[in-house]
């Protein structure tokens, strides 16, 4: 009981915020320099080019990692720097990309059939066995303004990557367009959101949103923050069982101070009596047969490691949802019944899981 009211103590908390950074959804962005690498990341933060310009930092000997947002993040960006180099290793690329949840995104120009640095890294990828998921991003289509030679060109491109890689996604864009006006970018947002499921989570809008519901998306962020945190330490064995629950307890803490509430023995038997009869005992006991599944050899470690990871992330997001709901209510004086937090509760529980799912194969 303490460690939930002073989860500042927790001595779980720090490594556990550590291992989550080190291991982030990860795209990792491969393509020549000018292919419009930086106009994706732009695209999918809706930060400038000088503050993510100002925000990458060296990862490998061939690679720099931006990380978004800065302080509390939820995704990677993997930025490969080093293709044109004739004896290109990305050994240690695979290796940082092959930590976390990732895609592979090749980006190139659609005019530019001069890809042989690309195609040749791309082949080093392919032979390691260790990534699968690419997606094949053609920008500047509008560049060509003959609609006969613009597909003539992304077919062609395609084809080199398929000659490599084998069957790919693709999705072709602009991200200036004509008179200013990009292009294909919500096909983008959706491709993305296909591989990476945070991308999905990350761009969701609530619906009819009134004031309860506009606060919370300032919020958002931050509990995804903790949600990805939990998700990451409770895919291994033996380190959710104790970081799982230490992080939604920080969450809560934190989301309570936010709202201008001290975060006490009082509140915090409010707001658990507030979720129902049985709600915490029920959670007890789910989150329990999971970290036992995870302790059977081979099996546990890989199905159960990524479902304890599934759940993990839909239940801290949407317990971090519905104490922001609790909150705001308790602070406006009218307080939401348990049934309207239990609705909202499972609805944005089964949301979730079901996104994180989603990921494509």
């Amino acid at each position: 009981m303490m460690e939930m009211l002073n989860p500042q103590k927790n001595t779980e908390l720090k490594p556990a915020f550590q291992y989550s950074r080190e291991h982030l959804p990860t795209l990792w962005l491969l393509g020549k320099t000018g292919a419009g690498k930086s106009s994706l990341i732009q695209t999918v933060t809706g930060l400038d080019g000088v503050e993510i310009g100002n925000g990458f930092r060296p990862c490998t000997p061939t690679a720099l990692r931006y990380v978004f947002p800065p302080e509390k993040p939820l995704m990677a960006f993997l930025d490969t720097r080093g293709l044109s180099e004739a004896d290109y290793d990305p050994s240690e690329d695979i290796r940082v990309c092959g930590a976390a949840s990732h895609a592979l995104i090749v980006v190139m120009r659609a005019e530019d059939p001069e890809q042989s640095d690309v195609l040749r890294a791309l082949h080093q990828i392919r032979a390691s066995g260790k990534i699968r998921d690419l997606l094949l991003v053609h920008t500047g289509i509008e560049l060509i303004e003959s609609l006969d030679e613009r597909q003539r060109c992304i077919g062609h491109n395609k084809n080199q990557v398929e000659m490599v890689w084998g069957l790919a996604d693709q999705v072709a864009v602009d991200f200036i367009g004509k008179n200013g006006r990009p292009a294909g970018i919500a096909d983008l947002i959706h491709k993305l959101q296909e591989h990476l499921p945070v991308i999905a989570a990350l761009f969701e809008e609530e619906m009819n949103a009134g004031v309860e519901e506009e606060n919370f998306l300032k919020l958002k962020k931050e509990v995804m923050w903790y949600a990805g945190a939990a998700a990451a330490t409770d895919v291994v064995p033996g380190l959710g069982l104790f970081s799982v629950p230490a992080i939604q307890s920080k969450m809560l803490h934190s989301l309570a101070r936010q709202y201008g509430l001290e975060w006490n023995r009082t509140l915090l038997r409010d707001f658990f009596g507030a979720m129902g009869a049985g709600f915490a005992l029920q959670y007890a006991a789910a989150f329990g047969r999971r970290q036992l599944v995870k302790l059977i050899p081979v099996y546990g470690q890989i199905i159960g490691g990524v479902s304890a990871g599934v759940a993990s992330y839909g239940f801290t997001y949407a317990l971090g949802r519905v104490a922001c709901m609790y909150f705001y209510g308790k602070n406006s004086g009218d307080p939401p019944s348990p049934e309207e937090m239990k609705e909202r509760f499972d609805r944005v529980f089964t949301r979730m899981t079901r996104m994180m799912h989603d990921k494509k194969d």
